[in-house]
């Protein structure tokens, strides 16, 4: 049976059990729909139409998404929009197994930035007396927490977006090609534009294995993750596996097997060197 797109709560419960695989209730009379059916039918997208996106949609997006909550108005991020072509292609080639970075009319690279309130405490005459790891991770969650703000205004208005976490596996370079500097850091890319196709709900683990209540909770997460492993397979079957050298070819590829093997091969093992140079300390 078609779904009733004139009925919010029917969208969001039908795009919850396909990603879920369970039903979860919305009531018809909470506020708020609207907003809660994008953000449960939330798709990343990775192919754009050639139509630009107006400069001014774009600093409304960035305003908002500037809008978000951040530690102790502390505002640890910064956007950087990349409209040199030349340096999106740059980008690109640093990353050559994503050719939808070149593509895209708009290409973001969400910093976090711990440089401006120190810079504040030196034009004040106040030391700063924070050099930890907490610094660190305030300024990099406030990036993440602006940049799904963005996103979410973001398909809003109907475009598409696709974070780019790789743009951490050439932070050197990316950081040289931005001018950030000491302090300031990327924590993700974006790609940004008017989706030329519709997309994909992805499946996600069920909410037995991802939310607790008063305490951690692990049984049953193996069982869960089994069920999960054939459900997705079902819906987005894997199109090639991993490390096929390292680990040969499993009889069944679900998502756990991927995982496993993804991270049996080192990555970004030098990005906690390329913090220490951005001179933070992480102790």
């Amino acid at each position: 049976m078609p779904i009733d797109d004139s009925r919010p709560a029917a969208r969001i419960e039908a795009a919850l059990a396909e990603r879920f695989g369970t039903p979860v209730a919305a009531d018809p009379e909470l506020a708020g729909l609207d907003e809660l059916a994008r953000i449960a039918g939330h798709r990343s997208h990775r192919r754009y139409t050639r139509e630009a996106v107006d400069p001014a949609l774009l600093r409304l997006l960035f305003a908002c998404a500037l809008s978000a909550p951040s530690k102790s108005d502390l505002q640890q991020a910064d956007i950087i929009h990349v409209a040199d072509r030349g340096k999106v292609t740059h980008i690109a080639e640093l990353i050559p197994d994503m050719p939808w970075i070149a593509q895209a009319p708009v290409v973001l690279v969400f910093c976090g930035n711990n440089r401006r309130i120190r810079q504040i405490g030196e034009w004040r005459g106040i030391p700063y007396a924070n050099d930890h790891l907490d610094h660190f991770m305030n300024a990099a969650v406030d990036a993440g927490i602006v940049m799904t703000t963005f996103i979410r205004a973001a398909e809003a208005v109907g475009l598409g977006c696709c974070p780019i976490s790789a743009i951490r596996n050439r932070p050197h370079e990316v950081s040289a090609l931005l001018e950030l500097p000491e302090w300031v850091f990327p924590v993700a890319g974006l790609t940004v534009g008017w989706p030329a196709e519709a997309g994909r709900i992805t499946p996600r683990l069920p909410l037995e294995v991802t939310v607790h209540v008063d305490r951690f909770d692990e049984s049953g997460t193996r069982e869960n993750i089994d069920a999960y492993d054939r459900r997705r397979h079902e819906l987005v079957p894997y199109r090639k596996q991993r490390h096929v050298k390292l680990h040969g070819v499993a009889p069944f590829y679900g998502w756990s097997e991927d995982k496993a093997r993804q991270y049996s091969v080192p990555e970004r093992a030098d990005f906690g060197a390329f913090i220490r140079a951005k001179r933070f300390k992480l102790d």
